[in-house]
């Protein structure tokens, strides 16, 4: 497991995107079980290398740091498409979640591999407040990027039906219904999921679990708290709105989903390279940027 880097499954999964790619040419003929098999060994990998993260502080990948909490969300983005591959081979979902799947780890080279210093995180892990915050955080991160993919798919797929060329290509869809209905689920789930944890964030800060004092005004607070109330202004829509197409509502889930998306990376990616000043930027051994899972705390 020493010898596992963030290369190892790198590598794997961009093999598997570029097979999905080359699955949509009919004068290729290559079938699901080579991106299959890519992706399960890269999936190995990648949870070789998770395994250990966080021993030399006793914390599990989620806390360990914000590269970590990165990699986990791609691993289960992974761990969706291997579940999917299994029910329906012919599906084309790899070559939609494999660009997301790419983007993380990718991201994850620029971000702090050391614990975060806003808490202190063994102490409260105990407790099972910051497992909490953090676990609800990712898996309602998960929901986003699966809104994101069935946003995409539904939207290809309907003009694919209105200029009436499914016929004409190697890629395989669910119907419209099945991914309107898919999509709404994803958005449902997230939401509360995402809210759970800065619920609980919010918890952590008023038990004084929080190591420093940092400003509501601070820029990711402000930039990430408006990027969620945008996903929860979606939710209620939804809800309110049941008569709304579903191309409506891909639409709009791509967006606020996306937004949120762009928001947590690139503020993530700003803060490790020092270019945003923010509060939420210090890691223990170095200068660094908290993901998500830092900034629901101080809601």
């Amino acid at each position: 497991m020493a010898n596992v880097t963030i290369f190892c499954f790198l590598a794997s999964y961009t093999v598997t995107f570029v097979l999905e790619i080359l699955r949509l040419k009919k004068t290729v003929r290559i079938g699901s079980w080579p991106g299959f098999l890519f992706s399960f060994a890269g999936f190995v990998a990648h949870t070789l290398f998770l395994l250990p993260r966080g021993a030399e502080d006793q914390l599990p990948p989620l806390l360990s740091s914000s590269q970590d909490w990165t990699l986990v969300l791609a691993w289960l983005v992974v761990t969706f498409y291997l579940f999917l591959i299994l029910c329906d081979r012919k599906l084309s979902i790899g070559i939609f979640l494999f660009p997301l799947v790419l983007l993380l780890i990718g991201a994850s080279y620029l971000l702090p591999d050391k614990p975060s210093q806003l808490l202190d995180a063994e102490k409260v892990a105990r407790g099972g407040w910051l497992m909490l915050h953090v676990s609800s955080l990712v898996l309602g991160s998960a929901g986003v990027l699966g809104g994101i993919v069935l946003s995409l798919m539904y939207l290809l797929q309907h003009r694919r039906l209105r200029h009436k060329s499914t016929a004409n290509s190697g890629l395989t869809l669910p119907s419209l219904e099945r991914l309107s209905r898919m999509n709404w689920w994803a958005v449902v789930i997230s939401v509360p999921l995402l809210s759970v944890g800065m619920c609980t964030g919010l918890v952590l800060l008023l038990t004084g679990s929080v190591t420093r004092n940092l400003s509501l005004g601070d820029p990711v607070v402000i930039i990430n708290g408006c990027s969620w109330l945008g996903l929860v202004g979606l939710f209620f829509w939804m809800l309110l709105t049941p008569r709304a197409s579903g191309k409506q509502v891909a639409w709009r889930t791509l967006l606020a989903c996306g937004m949120l998306l762009v928001t947590v990376v690139g503020l993530s990616v700003l803060e490790s390279r020092g270019v945003l000043p923010s509060g939420h930027a210090r890691y223990s051994g170095s200068e660094g940027a908290c993901s998500l899972a830092d900034v629901g705390e101080h809601r």
